[in-house]
């Protein structure tokens, strides 16, 4: 048995035992939250580091969470970055990209020169050509999930932590269209009919967009009769986007495009700012608490030997390519050289995203996935450790980081 199937057959047995699906989210609850508090309270690092050293002590004693994800991992994963990415995309304005053509150059530039790069790398490592593409479009996009906690958690505010936004938001957009595209190519090339194949992919893209401009009409009228920042309108809120997940989930879209669209749709079809509680409250901030300590466990020992160098090989092949990209074109997206190099940093994550993407491709292509799981699992272990370090660094190097707090001194008593 492998240790992917004994992680399968775990998460099988905490679906239907309540009982152990309750002490796992405690569990996951209460080692998360000290962890990311002792971290935070002795280091300065972001939480979000606590977090995840959680899911790897969990990954290291052998229980990390089984690919593909299913059960309570699914449902936590779905709910959690479904509400990260509604909320990020509420906060990304496509007109900016109208205003200034060099930003949208650089978005598309670094996600495509990145994946191209990615795939010639991996076949240098012997990889067959398919896994080699498949890892390409899963290294493509930079998680909107860590960049955006970690800046909220900061206070993070300027130029390079907008763009950061918006190039991660696209960069989403795009890795789950082009793994639609792909899985519908392969879906005609073995056999199929290619118009059945795209009628399909146009059936499921409208679909999805579809119930994302549903979630966002729903948002936009309950924002006309409710004050959005008060808690029982923010619960409201994140009953609706996991309603939309739900629904999502049960027609077979994307959980990630969907809610991402929602947002970007929420916001730009109007002018008014949308604020809510961080994460919806305190029921958002549980899930995705438990989000990272899922990611960081989705390893075992012998995925990070069998990743091995293909993996090292294709984070610093996408690192290089995805910094050169934007360092280039930084002049023309209207940001200093300093600017540029802090950007790219922030691109450096690989987290939640992929992996849900991964799992999505392991169940419906499970040949195919089976080369790229082992390439895709050790870069998400390396990445969702020190990805958060260096998004804090970047915003750092950037200047966009409130000083921190100012220690009062100590009053000498009176003799």
């Amino acid at each position: 048995m492998t240790p992917l199937d004994s992680g399968a057959r775990v998460w099988a047995g905490l679906a239907v035992a309540p009982s152990s699906g309750l002490m796992f989210i405690v569990g996951v609850l209460l080692a998360g939250a000290l962890v990311g508090e002792f971290i935070a309270a002795t280091t300065r690092l972001p939480r979000v580091v606590g977090y995840t050293l959680a899911g790897c002590a969990a990954a290291a004693f052998g229980h990390g969470v089984g690919m593909p994800l299913a059960g309570a991992a699914q449902t936590v994963t779905d709910l959690a970055l479904g509400l990260l990415l509604f909320e990020i995309g509420c906060r990304v304005h496509l007109r900016w990209l109208a205003r200034n053509p060099g930003l949208a150059a650089t978005s598309l530039a670094e996600a495509l020169l990145s994946a191209v790069a990615v795939a010639f790398v991996m076949r240098l490592f012997e990889v067959g050509w398919q896994t080699a593409v498949a890892c390409a479009i899963l290294a493509m996009p930079a998680p909107a999930a860590v960049a955006g906690r970690v800046a909220l958690e900061l206070g993070a505010e300027g130029q390079v932590t907008q763009r950061a936004l918006l190039l991660t938001a696209l960069n989403t957009l795009y890795a789950v269209i082009a793994l639609t595209l792909m899985r519908t190519w392969w879906a005609a090339d073995d056999g199929g009919s290619l118009t059945q194949a795209l009628a399909g992919l146009s059936i499921s893209l409208l679909t999805t967009l579809g119930l994302s401009a549903l979630l966002a009409g729903a948002v936009y009228l309950a924002a006309r009769r409710l004050d959005l920042r008060n808690e029982s309108a923010a619960l409201l809120l994140f009953g609706l986007v996991a309603f939309a997940l739900v629904a999502a989930r049960a027609i077979g879209v994307s959980t990630l495009l969907m809610p991402l669209l929602a947002g970007l749709l929420l916001r730009n079809t109007s002018e008014r700012p949308w604020v809510w509680p961080r994460h919806f409250g305190t029921s958002g901030g549980a899930l995705v608490l438990m989000l990272f300590v899922i990611v960081g466990s989705a390893w075992t020992p012998q995925i990070l030997f069998a990743g091995g160098f293909a993996a090292l090989a294709l984070l610093a092949t996408r690192f290089l390519v995805k910094a050169a990209a934007i360092i280039a074109l930084a002049p023309w997206a209207k940001v200093s050289w300093r600017q540029g190099l802090a950007l790219s940093i922030t691109m450096t994550p690989l987290s939640a995203t992929a992996l849900v993407m991964l799992s999505e491709l392991m169940r419906a292509e499970p040949d195919l996935a089976r080369g790229a799981v082992p390439i895709i699992l050790t870069s998400i272990a390396v990445l969702e450790l020190f990805g958060p370090i260096a998004v804090q660094f970047a915003l750092r190097l950037a200047g966009e980081l409130p000083p921190p707090p100012q220690r009062k001194p100590r009053k000498e008593a009176a003799p």
